[in-house]
């Protein structure tokens, strides 16, 4: 064992070649590098726990998809099965033949209506009805509030107007005014 005048000289010796800064500067470095490669060193084993739990789950459903029943349906499933599929035919059928028996109905009225309305549109109801110019126009005074009164001539000596808000006016036709006059004068009594 050495001295304790020995280890103080020893001491002593390096001093002159121990640089406190520079030994901080290097282990910071050391400190810093370790950090950065134990983060990527963490990455790096996240990345591969990720892709192992994908590969997992790839696996599962490899399994499940791969897994077959453990029996094969007896005869009597198979019938059954075949009775299901011919009940689902014959729905189907019905329908199909229900379908075809609708449009069969639809395509023959709308045959039925496109003829009548050719018929329609050829026929002219004007000239199968004797009309009557002076009894429409009669008609059309009527439902404006107008109704001539008729002398024994046959001519108009009189109107009768019902006005908008119910009375009743009469009015002579005695000639001492103009045509352009008696119709101001009716119009007037009317919109009254």
């Amino acid at each position: 064992m050495p001295s304790v005048r020995e280890t103080i000289t020893a001491i002593k010796e390096t001093i002159p070649i121990m640089d406190p800064e520079e030994d901080y500067m290097t282990i910071a470095e050391a400190e810093e590098l370790m950090a950065k490669t134990e983060a990527t060193r963490k990455k790096e084993l996240d990345d591969a726990h990720a892709k192992l739990r994908a590969l997992a789950r790839i696996l599962d459903a490899a399994r499940v998809s791969a897994t077959r029943p453990s029996s094969v349906p007896s005869a009597n499933q198979h019938t059954a099965i075949l009775n299901d599929l011919d009940a689902n035919r014959i729905q189907l059928a019905k329908a199909i033949n229900d379908s075809e028996s609708a449009l069969a109905s639809k395509e023959a009225e709308l045959a039925r209506l496109k003829q009548e309305t050719g018929e329609l549109e050829q026929s002219d109801p004007a000239a199968e009805h004797d009309l009557d110019a002076s009894a429409l126009r009669l008609a059309l005074y009527k439902g404006l509030g107008f109704e001539p009164i008729m002398d024994s001539d046959g001519r108009m000596a009189k109107m009768l107007i019902r006005a908008q808000h119910g009375d009743v006016y009469c009015v002579s036709f005695d000639g001492n005014k103009n045509y352009y006059e008696y119709a101001q004068e009716l119009w007037k009594l009317a919109s009254s």
